[in-house]
């Protein structure tokens, strides 16, 4: 687990508002606070597709990113949100076989990003579920790494805590 301070909210915001850039990370719940407290599950409700194709157990980001632009557009910013995301099932079974192939997928409850805008400071804190206890620290490496990585790919600026 790691705690980045994440310094140009301007760029992370339109980055996650008004880009691809987290689209394809499940989003697993969150809260926006403006007026109103908006409190979002991305839990899939399954009965309300009628599809023989079985979704996935979370919306993707992608599912939910205009929606959640259209609350906290205005000419004022939230009062705070916090938004939890997860690595993909595929691209956590991808991580894993790179890097602690000892460790099965279906042990891994999820690779999470936790997003927190108190109205002033923006942070992102990351996290790692085990279905199992474990010592090993490899995965929980990998996936802090790997964050990092993918921020400075995206141009995303960040002081590690």
């Amino acid at each position: 687990m790691i705690s980045l301070n994440l310094t140009d909210i301007k760029n992370f915001m339109a980055q996650l508002l008004l880009s691809e850039t987290f689209d394809h990370f499940s989003f697993i719940e969150g809260e926006i606070v403006t007026f109103n407290t908006f409190k979002i599950d991305g839990f899939i409700q399954k009965d309300f597709f009628d599809t023989e194709e079985e979704p996935p157990q979370y919306s993707y980001w992608e599912n939910l990113r205009e929606y959640c632009f259209s609350i906290i557009r205005g000419k004022r910013t939230p009062l705070s949100f916090h938004l939890v995301f997860s690595l993909s099932p595929s691209n956590t079974e991808r991580l894993i076989a790179r890097n602690t192939p000892s460790l099965q997928a279906k042990d891994v409850q999820g690779l999470y990003l936790n997003i927190r805008y108190d109205g002033k400071y923006l942070s992102c804190i990351t996290g790692t579920s085990f279905k199992t206890f474990t010592m090993d620290k490899s995965l929980e490496h990998a996936w802090d790494e790997m964050v990092q990585k993918f921020f400075r790919q995206k141009k995303i600026e960040f002081v590690l805590q």
